[in-house]
């Protein structure tokens, strides 16, 4: 996981972006323990649609987006264009829908837009580098007044030779490549270009295991080994079949290159909501007092109501449990006694703060680490 950014200085007392901030906790016998951090956050996506519970009550397709091989070095080199292919996707999904829709039954549709979360993943099974696009879109288009009009059966193939063009249009506007090497591949018996359609997502709990699956980290611990004696790390595929299933060996200096090759850039953007689901949208729609209209009924289960779903469970979790689960830290536990601690106040001057780290590091505490440095995480 990369670590947080390095306090900074603020104009008008106000925290930078990343300054750290420290709660203070009382202990019975210690008096005052010095620095708790923040809440650790959510993903972006999985909590976007906790957020807008609405969201969910939706019918959505399941859309990947891939380019070819000959492609993906050109975002390796500069992660700002994975933007650029995030926004390409809403602009093709949006005219791919409005095209289905087209004709009397949606009015023309010029206005209609469906609802898109788009999220971008860099790496593949093993941790190579391979972007592509992850998008959560809505079955349908909804017009300026909130009515719903739903999408007929998608095709995959028309879909695609649309993704190919628009990428490939796109990158020539840019002068990324020339107008000859867009139309060779544009020739090509096999594009390299995807566009898969899962099924349907007709209920909520598969909604968010989808959002979840998007947003995951490169790779997972339970599929890694580590080799000390030949400083090799030993990386078991997600997959059973294909090219990459099985066991892949590589060095340990091999796999940290893949591995740092994924780690986002400071403030870059992997979500995006575009269309229906837009910021800008959707704001002046409540300014309009415009109601959205349900795409279709939502498959739920009587013995299971909505609020005791495991999203809303995680989302009302308290921060300590939070950092219990990401750092396996007891933070309402003094670590010097035992005792149980309680917060006294939170401290977000960036100033107060740093001194407060300083004075720690004075004393030999890896200050950056917490009160429970150097001490046994209990359970």
């Amino acid at each position: 996981m990369p670590a947080g950014s390095a306090p900074g200085k603020a104009a008008g007392g106000t925290a930078p972006p990343g300054a750290p901030t420290a709660a203070p906790a009382a202990c019975p016998a210690r008096g005052t323990s010095p620095y708790l951090p923040r809440r650790p956050q959510a993903s972006p996506l999985y909590r976007v649609l906790v957020d807008h519970f609405e969201t969910l009550e939706r019918v959505h397709e399941q859309v990947v987006l891939t380019v070819p091989k000959r492609l993906r070095p050109y975002f390796a080199h500069d992660r700002r264009r994975l933007g650029l292919l995030s926004r390409l996707a809403a602009r093709t999904l949006r005219a791919y829908v409005q095209a289905a829709l087209g004709g009397p039954a949606c009015g023309g549709c010029p206005a209609a837009v469906p609802g898109l979360i788009v999220c971008v993943q860099t790496f593949g099974t093993v941790a190579h580098w391979h972007p592509h696009l992850h998008v959560l879109m809505s079955d349908g288009a909804f017009r300026r007044d909130g009515s719903f009009v739903p999408l007929p059966e998608p095709d995959a193939t028309v879909l695609e030779e649309l993704w190919r063009r628009s990428v490939l249009a796109a990158f020539v506007r840019q002068g990324w490549l020339e107008e000859d090497a867009a139309a060779g591949m544009l020739a090509w018996p096999h594009s390299g270009f995807g566009a898969y359609l899962g099924p349907r997502i007709e209920d909520g709990a598969a909604l968010l295991r989808v959002a979840r699956y998007s947003a995951r980290a490169p790779v997972a611990e339970s599929r890694l080994r580590y080799d000390a004696a030949r400083a090799e790390v030993e990386l078991v595929a997600d997959r059973t079949e294909g090219p990459y299933a099985g066991v892949h060996r590589m060095a340990a200096l091999e796999f940290v290159a893949r591995w740092v090759d994924h780690v986002p850039e400071r403030y870059e953007v992997r979500v995006r909501y575009a269309g229906a689901y837009a910021t800008r949208r959707r704001v002046w729609w409540r300014r309009c007092g415009v109601e959205l209209v349900a795409s279709a009924p939502v498959v739920t289960s009587p013995s299971e109501p909505a609020g005791d779903w495991p999203a809303l469970k995680a989302r009302r979790r308290r921060w300590a449990e939070l950092l219990r689960l990401v750092f396996r830290v007891e933070v309402e536990v003094c670590p010097g006694c035992g005792s149980a601690a309680r917060i006294v106040a939170f401290i977000t001057e960036p100033a107060v703060v740093r001194r407060i780290l300083a004075h720690l590091e004075r004393r030999g505490v890896e200050a950056r680490a917490g009160p429970w440095a150097g001490v046994a995480v209990p359970g």
